[in-house]
Parts: structure tokens; sequence; C-alpha cells
């Protein structure tokens, strides 16, 4: 399964094969029969979701949060070349009312899931937090739906009102460091909180060692991780560098399978995936090395995803 950011930009109309195409590029050449989408217009997220589940195109499970929530004023600096009429949909809650009937709305629209950005970088070096009450509220009318909570948190004050507020996952670990000791990390394993490291995402700041090691001492002490990057926000799909950061905060081959299957599985309540044994779905993937033989990067070298026993992707048949 993965976690991811992207925008579907174009699902309602382009033409099926450009989106089998994208999907390829993106996600099942990957090997991921399951997605996660934490941000997008779930307009074109849900007609993407109803063509593949029609099989007019090939695809992945889609799950979707829809919009996120942003803090009042807090759309991200890196979104400011969206369309003004698509920026003007982004949520961005000042009261705690006002926060729980977006994510009402969104739910209704076809959201699984919630994104709170609990920590909004509006200017390069500068977090907006979201305020505390607002988070609680979205956590809250959420989990009253039984849907789980993901937060961009970006700094200490972020994954504070992420814990504060209740949110199960952290969407990305906390990139700028400073007070991310390992007291918070023992408090947010307590309170069985997961995170999704996005490692390639920062691998080029300055802070990449203290990211990786917040990584490895948050699983050190028993923290769920799970795994996912910024595809689609980041356009190259590449995911080699996500597995050698990750085999750089010392997670094993177990771990990283763990990430990618069971863990999510448990995390989301699904009963028949994850797995392979009679009854399950039969999603698959088929790979040309042995990431416990080598090294974690064989999982890139995907041979054919197979979902619910039906190939959508083949790699002897894609477009090199």
């Amino acid at each position: 399964m993965h976690f991811t950011e992207p925008k579907w930009a174009n699902a309602a109309t382009e033409s099926a094969p450009v989106l089998n195409r994208e999907l390829q590029e993106m996600l099942t050449r990957s090997g991921f029969t399951t997605v996660v989408d934490l941000a997008s217009d779930i307009r074109s997220t849900s007609a993407l979701r109803r063509r593949i589940e029609s099989g007019e195109v090939l695809g992945p499970r889609i799950y979707t949060a829809g919009s996120g929530l942003y803090p009042p004023n807090g759309i991200p600096y890196y979104l400011s070349d969206l369309p003004p009429e698509i920026r003007r949909l982004l949520p961005q809650p000042s009261t705690a009312a006002e926060a729980g009937a977006i994510v009402e709305k969104n739910i209704a629209s076809g959201a699984d899931v919630l994104k709170l950005f609990t920590g909004s970088y509006v200017s390069p070096g500068h977090i907006k937090p979201m305020p505390l009450e607002v988070a609680r509220a979205a956590v809250s009318t959420a989990h009253a739906k039984h849907q789980i909570a993901f937060a961009h948190p970006s700094n200490l004050e972020g994954v504070r009102i992420a814990l504060e507020s209740g949110v199960d996952v952290l969407a990305h670990a906390p990139d700028t460091v400073n007070g991310v000791d390992d007291a918070l990390l023992a408090e947010l394993v307590a309170h069985h909180m997961s995170m999704i490291p996005t490692l390639k995402l920062f691998s080029e700041e300055s802070s990449i060692l203290s990211i990786r090691a917040i990584v490895a001492k948050f699983h050190q002490l028993g923290g769920g991780l799970m795994f996912g990057t910024d595809t689609g926000f980041v356009t190259d799909y590449d995911l080699t560098e996500e597995y050698r950061e990750l085999a750089l905060a010392n997670l094993s081959f177990k771990d990283v399978l763990a990430m990618l299957t069971t863990a999510p599985v448990a995390r989301l309540g699904l009963k028949d995936e994850g797995r392979i044994a009679a009854g399950q779905r039969g999603d698959l993937t088929i790979l040309s090395a042995d990431p416990s033989s080598q090294n974690l990067s064989a999982f890139t070298q995907v041979r054919y995803t197979i979902r619910a026993g039906r190939v959508i992707f083949d790699k002897s048949q894609a477009a090199p």
C-alpha cells in the first residue's frame, strides 16, 4: 500500500489510454494495488476511482482524503502555482464548528480518511500551526464516522497539535527537527500514532541525518511505520531513493515489507488485504529480484502487479 498526494487533475476528461499510462508511471509499475491519496480535488479523484472500479482503466484501489484542511490563511507556499479557482477551494477553517462542517462535507463527497496540515510552510522556514481547537474538531468528526486522521506536522508544534488533537498518523516525519526528542517520540508511540517517513522528500535537506534518526528511533521505540511518498506532488516517480533512505534509517527487509503490506492494512482496519491466503483479495506484486537477499531497491524491480487476480501491470508489455 502506498500513501501519497497525487492531484488527478484531469481524471474526468483524459482518455483511458492516457490515464493508464499516467497510473502506470505513478503507481502500478511500482507494484501498488492499493493507494491512499492524502490530498486532492475529490471531484477528480472520485471520477478516477469510478473509472477504475468500472474496469474502464487499469489502476489501484484508491482511498482518499479529498481536500486537506489548512490553518487559517495557511496554504503552503509551494502550492502558489495552483490556479486561483483551485486555491479558493482549499479549506482553511478558523473555528471548530467550521472544521467539523468541512469534514462532514468531505465525507459526504466520498472521502475515506482525514488529512490536516497541523504545521504548514506558508513561506520557506516559516511554519503556521493549525489552531488546536480546529484540529480537535476535525479529528473528532472523522473519528465519529470511523475514519482515521493524518497530519502533515512539519515541526515540533505541528507534531504536538497532531498528538493533542488525536491524529492517528503523521503523514511525514517532521523535517524541522528542533525539539523533536526521544521523549516526544515515546509519547507518540504510547498514543499508538503511526508515521509515514517520506524520506526521499527530505533527502537533499541539511537535516536529513536528523530526520532519519527520528524515524529510526520511533521504530526502535515500537512506533508503527507505513510506506509513502509525495508521488504526484514530486514528479520523479522513481522510488529507489525512498528505499535507499529507509535502509540508511536501519530498517530491514522485513520492516519495509510490513510497511508496504500488513502495517497499513492493520492501521486502516482492512480485513482481506495485506497477505497471501485463501479468502484474501488476490492482490500480488511479483518482483524480478529478492529484496531479502539483495538491497531494498529490489522492491522497485516489479515484474507484475496483480489486483484482485487481474494483471494491472506487466513489465514485458510496458513502455520503457
